[in-house]
């Protein structure tokens, strides 16, 4: 009986030791580091938006490739700047990081974003915003390649 439960205990703990190396293998395959990177960071690298966007609007590449699925981006306006009404082909997720932006999203009541709100916008849904009286910068995760389409009135 005592050897049996030694027995055990090895397989278990022998078990377990393989557990813990391949869940080191399967760590050592991640490649990619980390990413801290704040609305000032000298390193950010911020490029107009689309024409039909406000005058000092700016958009910076934060993580991925907006070409591609899962890229999240910071969005830039000057205040009291008006952004048209247009589309995206991806949903998105928002936290407005600066300022205060109302949002209104067609067919639905305007709502106001401050500073650390979160917002989520559907594919294709049409929506405009007014940047309040100090810049808006907000962060936006899409999960489809980033674009914006006019909306034409």
């Amino acid at each position: 009986m005592k050897i049996q439960h030694q027995l055990t205990n090895l397989i278990s703990f022998s078990f377990l030791i393989m557990l813990f190396f391949s869940c080191g293998i399967f760590a050592q395959e991640i490649s990619e580091n980390s990413v801290a990177i704040s609305k000032s960071d000298s390193n950010l690298e911020w490029a107009p938006c689309p024409d039909f966007m406000p005058d000092g609007c700016n958009i910076a590449v934060l993580h991925g490739n907006p070409a591609k699925k899962n890229a999240d981006i910071f969005f830039k306006v000057p205040a009291n700047a008006y952004i048209p009404a247009h589309t995206h082909t991806s949903p998105e997720r928002i936290i407005l990081i600066s300022g205060e932006m109302e949002v209104t999203y067609e067919g639905e009541q305007p709502q106001t974003l401050k500073e650390g709100s979160y917002a989520y916008g559907p594919a294709n849904k049409p929506h405009s915003a007014k940047c309040g009286d100090a810049p808006c910068v907000l962060f936006i995760a899409f999960e489809d390649p980033v674009d914006a389409v006019p909306v034409e009135d």
